[in-house]
């Protein structure tokens, strides 16, 4: 058992090793176990291979646990060592031994290592700003993850799958995934945004929609030592007439606090508010074709006109787009939308291990870049993720410096897959191919059947 663990550790850190250099190595994963005084039993699926495993799993676009299997078995296949059984339960049991905190934590240690890459040139005036925006990911209909996880209620009993509401911070510098908090469909943006102020750095700048933008909240990112830029929501009437010129379309405004307490805030938080709030509004008009808004209305607590000048702003709100994009990587690209596990606890697992793969990613691509001078966040993830799973096999097969120069030609032709930037670019939004002419699953499983027995 012992030398089959041995040889799959050092095929992993062969694969891993240099593409992530000191993210992932075994040394971080027993820190991180040592910290959680986590004891496990010395066996094939120890909690390095397992993790191993889980991460290749959710970077191929075969997910199955059974193909996780099978690459354990391709590892010892060349081996003179007994070869493990195809049956997927050990390694299943092994996935649901692994403390959800240890993948919590890894997948921050990964966040935490990337941005201490970033040099002063990647910043925005000088400020590490971070995106903040919400999605959803749906599981299987399994009673417990429809007891954690509720199906929409306007699907019947055994028609939908359970969805869970997550909150996702970025790094608009780096791209990579900060935080992450999950919770019921029905759970408002901001509730989930207040788990996530936590990880917020002293002068970081938040960037947000406008789900984002209220009173308490640009309060509370205040008292962080942060800043935030919000597009001025909806609820808000607009008008030229309030507030303090100081420059073309841009003022300050004064906010009183609400005169009731806002749903989420006790009434000890409520209380602790000052009466009144001094933000920024600066508001554009948007004349692009096929762009639904016209009218874009800022607030920011960035004050000081002469160090962030409202067109500075006006770009930076023009990259927020950028997390719309990252969820579109986590979800489409690496196939997040839809999670495997049967289990809550599983399900925050996985949700955790896509969003350290994606990091990991993350990093290849920033090494790519920065090495051949490219920027990092115009190559392409998927090109990147393509290259890496079709580049470990020879990784594995050298050592020294062969598999050095591997590594290197790996990260040239990382570079060569750009993402071209399309400014003001709109496409109809329409549908081309024709989904199956089959009817919507409208009455639970069991009845369909029956209905076919009687037929």
């Amino acid at each position: 058992m012992t030398l089959r663990v041995q040889i799959l550790k050092d095929k992993f850190n062969q694969s891993l090793g240099l593409p992530f250099k000191e993210l992932l190595p075994e040394s971080v994963i027993v820190q991180a176990l040592e910290e959680l005084k986590f004891k496990y039993k010395r066996r094939l699926f120890d909690p390095f291979v397992t993790l191993w495993a889980f991460l290749s799993q959710v970077l191929d676009t075969d997910k199955s646990c059974h193909n996780a299997v099978s690459r354990i078995i391709a590892c010892l296949a060349g081996e003179e060592v007994e070869i493990p059984s195809t049956d997927t339960n050990a390694y299943c049991q092994a996935r649901s031994r692994l403390p959800e905190k240890l993948l919590e934590k890894l997948f921050g240690k990964a966040a935490q290592s990337l941005e201490q890459k970033v040099t002063i040139e990647h910043l925005w005036c000088g400020r590490n700003v971070k995106v903040i925006d919400g999605s959803s990911v749906s599981m299987p209909d399994t009673v417990e993850n429809q007891e954690a996880y509720p199906q929409p209620s306007s699907q019947k009993l055994g028609c939908g799958f359970p969805i869970a509401k997550i909150g996702v911070i970025f790094s608009l510098a780096t791209g990579a995934a900060v935080a992450l908090a999950s919770d019921v469909l029905s759970t408002h943006d901001l509730k989930l945004a207040r788990k996530l102020y936590g990880f917020l750095n002293p002068k970081d700048v938040l960037l947000g929609d406008r789900a984002f933008c209220a009173y308490a909240d640009l309060i509370t990112i205040k008292n962080l030592g942060c800043d935030a830029v919000f597009r001025k929501h909806q609820s808000r009437k607009t008008t030229t007439r309030k507030g303090k010129i100081i420059g073309d379309c841009d003022k300050l405004v004064t906010w009183h606090k609400p005169k009731k307490c806002p749903k989420g805030l006790s009434e000890e938080e409520f209380l602790t508010l000052p009466s009144t709030l001094t933000v920024r509004e600066i508001y554009y008009y948007i004349i692009v074709p096929g762009f639904r808004t016209q009218r874009v209305s800022l607030i920011t607590t960035l004050l000081d006109t002469a160090i962030y000048s409202s067109l500075e702003i006006l770009k930076l709100y023009g990259e927020r787009w950028n997390v719309e994009l990252n969820l579109k990587h986590l979800k489409t690209t690496l196939g997040m939308e839809i999670l495997r596990c049967k289990t809550p606890q599983m399900v925050r697992k996985e949700l955790y291990v896509y969003l350290l793969a994606y990091n990991l990613l993350r990093t290849l691509m920033w090494t790519a870049g920065t090495t051949y001078g490219s920027p990092p966040l115009r190559l392409s993830l998927q090109g990147t993720c393509h290259h890496f799973s079709n580049f470990i096999p020879e990784l594995l097969a050298h050592t020294g410096a062969k598999r050095l120069q591997i590594f290197q030609t790996l990260l040239k032709i990382i570079v060569h897959k750009s993402v071209t930037e399309r400014p003001g670019r709109a496409e109809p939004r329409v549908r081309k191919r024709r989904p199956k002419a089959y009817p919507l699953m409208k009455q639970p499983r069991n009845q369909l059947h029956k209905q076919l027995q009687t037929a």
